[in-house]
This record gives C-alpha cells, sequence and structure tokens, in this order.
C-alpha cells in the first residue's frame, strides 16, 4: 500500500511540474510575441523621434546630512562627469549642479520642487521655460564602478542635450 501511495504522488509531482513548465513557457513566448503600440504618454516608439535638446540642466543631488558611502560617491561621480565631460556647459551654466541637504529647513522648497526622498539623483531637463524633472535610479547600481557610472551619466546628459558622443 506505502509503495502504491509513493508511486501516485510521484506520478502527480511530475504532472503538476509538467504543466507548470509548459504553462510557463506559454506565457512566455506569448509575451515575446506582443508589440508595444505607441500611445501619446509613451516616448519610445519603434522608430527614433527627436526629442528637442534641454536649454538648461540641472542635476541635483540630494542627502542627509550623515552619508554613507554610496550617496557621497552618487554625488562626487555626477559632479565629476559634469566637470570633465561638459566643462564649457559647466562653465556656462548650461548644465549645473547642485549638492543638497534635504534635512535643512533652507532647503525644504527644492526638497518639494522635485518630490525628494532620502538620498537621491534628480536632472531637470529645462525646456523651454518648463521643467522636466526625473529622478536617476540606475546611478546606484553603478556606484560600485566609477568608469561604468561615468560613461552612463555621460551618454544620459548628451542625450539630454542631443548631443552625439563623438561632436
Amino acid at each position: 500500500m506505502d509503495k502504491k501511495i509513493l508511486i501516485i504522488l510521484s506520478v502527480l509531482a511530475i504532472v503538476l511540474i509538467a504543466g507548470f513548465l509548459l504553462t510557463r513557457k506559454s506565457t512566455e513566448s506569448t509575451a515575446q510575441n506582443i508589440t508595444p503600440t505607441p500611445s501619446v504618454n509613451n516616448v519610445s516608439t519603434s522608430a527614433p523621434q527627436s526629442i528637442i535638446p534641454a536649454d538648461k540642466i540641472e542635476v541635483v543631488h540630494f542627502h542627509a546630512t550623515q552619508q554613507c558611502w554610496s550617496c557621497i560617491t552618487v554625488g562626487e561621480y555626477a559632479l565629476k562627469t559634469i566637470k570633465e565631460k561638459f566643462p564649457e556647459e559647466y562653465a556656462s551654466g548650461k548644465i549645473a549642479f547642485k549638492d543638497i541637504n534635504g534635512e535643512l529647513k533652507e532647503n525644504q522648497e527644492i526638497v518639494t520642487k522635485f518630490q525628494a526622498r532620502g538620498s537621491s539623483l534628480f536632472i531637470n531637463a529645462t525646456r523651454n521655460d518648463i521643467d522636466n524633472i526625473s529622478e536617476d535610479v540606475t546611478v546606484w547600481r553603478l556606484v560600485n564602478n566609477e568608469s561604468q557610472f561615468i560613461t552612463y551619466f555621460e551618454n544620459k546628459l548628451n542625450t539630454l542635450l542631443e548631443k552625439q558622443p563623438w561632436m
């Protein structure tokens, strides 16, 4: 009797596992065949579109009074990228960098404007006097590799300026 129960449970387990794997494979292949349809809110479409270059870029590093290594490094790498890769834009003010302690009362207005929470890096690409504020969370993944961080951040700023790296 114990052997019969063991065999039944084994067969049942195999059927369940096979069913799960087939369902999973079917779901993955269906997801791969879905083509996203462009919408008004979806900026990326199948054909590349020209974006309006930013008139000014403001990079804002928000942090607390006490900062960990990662928080300090994100700010340092962002500023280093701007100074080394965009010296003319930095000198002219086209790209500005701000290091803001979000815990200080005098900084509450800018914290509210950017809706910053904790340590964060925001980019405001102003076009025709309209703010386009976005938080860059990718920088936290790259904080352990300075060269990757700088390459990524340089490309991001080039895109906002609509400036190709070879120019």
